[in-house]
């Protein structure tokens, strides 16, 4: 039996659809790669800017207005330019709120008053067909449009995303059957690293699986963080620069969580069933779900030279090395990727660095 996530009940083992298809260019759920512009041309590392990349976020620079007789809600853009500047945007019939208190079955209304200035309706969950997303035996959609699979290893940590402001680490975990020559792995936690902060957020081992009973952690700098099951149904922090926001987006087992400036991910806890185990023969033992995540990342302000399995798929200059057209195209670059723990920034090809003097906030490692 593989290590276990040190702060609860284990690090379970994942799920997985062995199976891929197509590349995935996903719904109006998906498109996660609009703010990967940046065409400027691959060059020597160049200092850090005093500017960097800003921590404000034009897209949610809005104060909600009274809602409409109909329900429909409101809010009044307080961009300093462009056409979204001072200019109201009203939720579509289609999809009158926020947040939908009925996740499952209704879309929620995105207000964006950034360049874009629109409404639009998405379903609050990670779509596995889209730009950004990370499910199954991994299997990814780049910021391309191309769909590829990296099996990394099991127990294994690995940079997902590394730029010049933040890292993505992932811990796989994973089985291998007898006669197999890799192993099957899924991603069972995520770790978000910016300025001196970690936000963790991992599946919980669990015995039998249960769609009511959260199996979903979040740790803040190594401590527990409790999402609210009532009332706005979120947890808030802020960074030196950045408010940090952990949303459900079900009653259990489903989260939205926002870094300002850096990220936005859709991140759902869900097993590996008997008809899948049966179907794909991945051996699992009867006492273990294999709760894992299903993810959706959609980046901000990121750099020419983000690295990473998933963020150098971004880059402007990147042309996919893997094969098209076969069923399941791998992605190489296990050696350039991983991290001595979820924790660490530490990688061959990472970028981010932690300012000087910090570790990681006193969290165990894997």
């Amino acid at each position: 039996m593989e290590a276990g996530l040190v702060w609860g009940d284990g690090a379970g083992n994942g799920n997985g659809n062995g199976n891929g298809n197509g590349n995935g260019k996903g719904d109006d759920e998906g498109k996660g790669n609009d703010a990967n512009g940046n065409n400027g041309k691959k060059g020597d590392d160049k200092e850090k800017k005093d500017d960097k990349k800003k921590s404000y976020d034009e897209s949610t620079d809005y104060d909600e207005l009274t809602p409409l007789a109909s329900g429909q809600e409101r809010s009044f853009c307080k961009v300093k330019h462009g056409s979204c500047k001072s200019k109201t945007l009203t939720c579509p019939s289609q999809c009158p709120q926020k947040k939908p208190k009925k996740n499952k079955k209704n879309k929620g209304c995105y207000v964006d008053c950034s360049s874009k200035c629109e409404v639009t309706c998405k379903y609050r969950k990670p779509n596995c067909n889209g730009y950004g997303s990370l499910c199954y035996d991994p299997r990814f959609i780049g910021g391309d449009g191309v769909m590829f699979y990296f099996h990394g290893a099991k127990g294994g940590n690995f940079a997902i995303a590394s730029d010049d402001d933040f890292q993505i680490n992932a811990h796989f975990i994973g089985t291998r059957p007898q006669g197999r020559t890799r192993d099957f792995t899924w991603v069972q936690a995520l770790s978000i690293m910016f300025e001196t902060h970690t936000l963790a957020i991992a599946a919980k081992r669990v015995s039998h699986w249960d769609d009511n009973v959260d199996a979903l952690t979040v740790r803040w700098d190594g401590q527990p963080v409790n999402i609210p099951t009532d009332g706005d149904l979120e947890w808030k922090a802020n960074g030196e620069d950045r408010e940090v926001v952990v949303e459900r987006t079900e009653n259990a087992n489903s989260v939205r969580v926002k870094v300002a400036g850096l990220v936005e991910i859709f991140i759902k806890v869900r097993p590996i069933g008997k008809e899948e185990n049966r179907v794909h023969n991945y051996q699992l033992p009867d006492d273990d779900a294999f709760a894992h995540l299903e993810t959706q990342f959609k980046f901000s302000n990121l750099s020419d030279l983000v690295e990473g399995v998933l963020g150098k798929t971004y880059r402007p200059d990147y042309v996919s090395p893997v094969k098209i057209g076969v069923p399941m195209p791998m992605m190489g670059g296990e050696d350039k990727y991983q991290t001595p723990s979820l924790y660490s920034p530490l990688c061959k090809a990472c970028r981010f660095q932690r300012p000087s003097g910090i570790a990681s906030n006193g969290v165990a490692q894997f």
